[in-house]
């Protein structure tokens, strides 16, 4: 306090240098630079969006849905919030009624009871029963591994044994699980100057992790797949890239030991985009186990995605700043490994989409 006094009496100016400063949440200067630009708002090919999340399957939402799924050239939305038992159900009566061949439901568990007698059996009866009455795969939530506790309070390791018959069942019933395991990993960094989540994390107190909150990053994710590898008649969907999009030599090594696991790049294609050669040579190497997703559902949003995807474009802007400070760059993947992204490789291992909605 005394040092800002003497500020003041010996530099008038400062008081005024002080007005002028600004917060650095708010530093986010208009780029000078003149580039060729190729905005895209909506998608080459039809596309299956295989991370949307929709709490209201309404009649009246399913139309409001479908007219922006058609500006977007989106052939399929999946919706990962069906629930289970009577909410999964209603869902499914609701897309039938409207437009049955344009929406598909995952079944979600509930984790509340695990540690109780039979948990397991009970957990795959009743996916079982999800699936008949329309559920076309099963999401997990990153909750498990997070936030779930068992009947005695202990977190609930996204590898527990008991959760064992829910996989078996999945890989039985010939039907994906769609599972996000963690965060991004500076999540659990220390939250100072070198973390490139910094402000992220200043802006969002609450997604500050840390090795017993509740356990380190590496612990859950190799919970993950220990699970992948463990049931390896199941085929998982990896949410968000596994968090390995800022890491794709470590991600083609893990595709490689582990066949049964595909990916989906919701959420992280400001990473893809920061590096587009070695994003394209990582897409087109393992084209046959990608493909699209979105998560928070904003139709303006899904722009970026598909100029990232298909041109050739430089230094454009992520939509949301505390993601991604930084600048972004198409890929111009070809043709082939478009196709495969937006629909192929989603007709290949999700039971039941119609696959007339999509070209050769």
């Amino acid at each position: 306090m005394i040092r800002y006094l003497i500020l003041v009496l010996l530099c008038p100016a400062f008081l005024t240098v002080q007005s002028q400063t600004m917060d650095f949440e708010k530093y986010n200067p208009k780029s000078t630079l003149v580039v060729p630009e190729n905005p895209i708002t909506k998608a080459r090919y039809p596309f299956v969006d295989v991370h949307s999340h929709q709490w209201s399957m309404t009649e009246e939402r399913i139309n409001q849905l479908k007219a922006e799924m058609d500006e977007l050239n989106m052939g399929i939305m999946v919706n990962l919030s069906g629930g289970s038992g009577s909410r999964l159900l209603a869902s499914v009566k609701n897309i039938k009624a409207t437009h049955p061949n344009r929406f598909v439901v995952f079944a979600n568990v509930d984790f509340s009871e695990v540690g109780e007698p039979d948990w397991g059996k009970k957990a795959a009866a009743q996916l079982e029963q999800d699936v008949k009455n329309g559920a076309r795969g099963l999401k997990i939530f990153k909750s498990l591994g997070l936030r779930n506790r068992d009947t005695k309070g202990n977190r609930i390791a996204v590898d527990d044994p008991r959760l064992d018959p829910v996989w078996a069942k999945c890989g039985e019933l010939g039907i994906p699980v769609l599972i996000h395991s963690a965060d991004p990993a500076p999540f659990w960094d220390g939250h100072d100057e070198n973390n490139e989540r910094w402000l992220e994390l200043k802006l969002r107190s609450g997604r500050k992790r840390s090795d017993t909150n509740p356990a380190p990053w590496e612990q859950i994710i190799n919970e993950q797949h220990n699970v992948f590898r463990k049931h390896s008649n199941t085929i998982f969907i990896n949410a968000h890239m596994g968090w390995h999009a800022n890491n794709l030599s470590k991600l083609g090594q893990l595709m490689d030991e582990i066949p049964n696991m595909y990916v989906e790049i919701s959420a992280v294609i400001a990473e893809l985009g920061r590096q587009p050669k070695f994003a394209d040579e990582f897409l087109t190497k393992y084209q046959d186990r990608i493909l699209f997703g979105k998560d928070a559902y904003n139709p303006g949003e899904y722009h970026t995605y598909f100029r990232v995807l298909e041109t050739n474009d430089e230094y454009f802007p992520y939509y949301k700043k505390y993601h991604a400070f930084w600048s972004m760059y198409g890929l111009g993947l070809s043709d082939e490994v478009l196709k495969k992204l937006y629909y192929k490789n989603a007709i290949k291992i999700i039971p039941g989409l119609d696959a007339s909605l999509f070209p050769n």
